[in-house]
């Protein structure tokens, strides 16, 4: 979690950018009253008001904006996170485009203190959903994810998927859907789609559906396997225990949990019922692990 420190503009390019303590941002534009602002890739500038404090005890004495920053923020290192990562903050929703930028020739700061924190520890972001920010507001981290319901029926349309849906509405706010898909029960089809999801669509979580029991084609384990990096037994043996309340029968599930690069794939139940008491069990503690894998917890994020 973070607090907003700063709002920054500058009426015009080579202008230094003043704190006016709140704005609006506008989807795929940016801060509305910033010069820098339109239908590009570098919409809002972000910087660390750790890191400004740090300048600035070496006798910089730089104003809010002096780095070119629209957003003065405290509790996240941005330059460590990946590109990619997604920022909540009221309404704003923020995705991180571009981690530093080169300095401009000759500034200011750079010729009086001989460097500059922008070209290092600057982030710029596009705006995907607009609103008011403003000092004081909180800003936090939302995660990306993808489900995949395993099921021969469901992929042919023979068969309502309920058990996708109900993984979506167990999620908490600062989760966002990004991906859907509901592939048979094959093999390769479900690790090609974990794949997709982790590499190409950039979720940070991807839930599966199904094919966690005994029966012949019941193979979503096996796809996971095939795709993770390291496994994370801790979660599908928790899901296992937490469902042993609700039905004996939780010990015949084969789900499995591991880690394909900065992505945590989770197998859960087939079933509706299942998949909510299993979401239930590991739901309110998964944020830490992402937070690890994203590289925010520790020091660079703090509540």
């Amino acid at each position: 979690m973070g607090k907003v420190i700063a709002v920054c503009t500058s009426p015009a390019r080579g202008t230094q950018k003043e704190n006016v303590h709140k704005a609006t941002l506008r989807v795929d534009y940016g801060v509305e009253g910033d010069a820098h602002a339109g239908n590009w890739h570098r919409q809002v500038s972000l910087l660390s008001y750790d890191k400004v404090q740090a300048f600035n005890a070496r006798g910089a004495a730089v104003k809010d904006g002096a780095f070119g920053e629209n957003l003065l923020v405290d509790g996240f290192d941005f330059a460590r996170l990946p590109v990619g990562t997604r920022l909540g903050c009221g309404e704003v929703l923020l995705e991180i485009t571009q981690i530093g930028k080169q300095c401009h020739h000759g500034c200011e700061i750079f010729q009086r203190m001989g460097d500059c924190i922008m070209p290092r520890e600057g982030v710029f972001a596009r705006v995907l959903h607009g609103g008011e920010i403003a000092e004081g507001d909180e800003m936090h981290l939302v995660y990306k994810v993808g489900i995949i319901t395993a099921s021969d029926k469901g992929s042919m349309g023979e068969r309502e998927d309920l058990s996708g849906p109900a993984i979506a509405e167990r999620l908490p706010n600062d989760y966002q859907v990004l991906c859907t898909e509901i592939v048979p029960d094959d093999r390769a089809q479900l690790a090609e789609a974990m794949r997709r999801m982790c590499d190409e669509q950039g979720c940070n979580l991807v839930l599966t559906t199904g094919g966690t029991g005994f029966a012949p084609r019941d193979v979503t384990p096996e796809a996971t396997q095939d795709v993770i990096d390291r496994a994370v037994p801790g979660i599908a043996e928790a899901i296992r225990a937490y469902s042993m309340q609700f039905t004996s029968r939780a010990m015949l599930s084969r789900g499995t949990s591991g880690i394909r690069g900065r992505t945590l794939i989770v197998n859960l139940p087939g079933s509706p019922k299942a998949v909510r008491e299993s979401m239930d069990a590991f739901i309110d503690v998964i944020g830490h692990g992402l937070r690890l894998l994203l590289n925010t917890d520790g020091e660079c994020a703090r509540t």
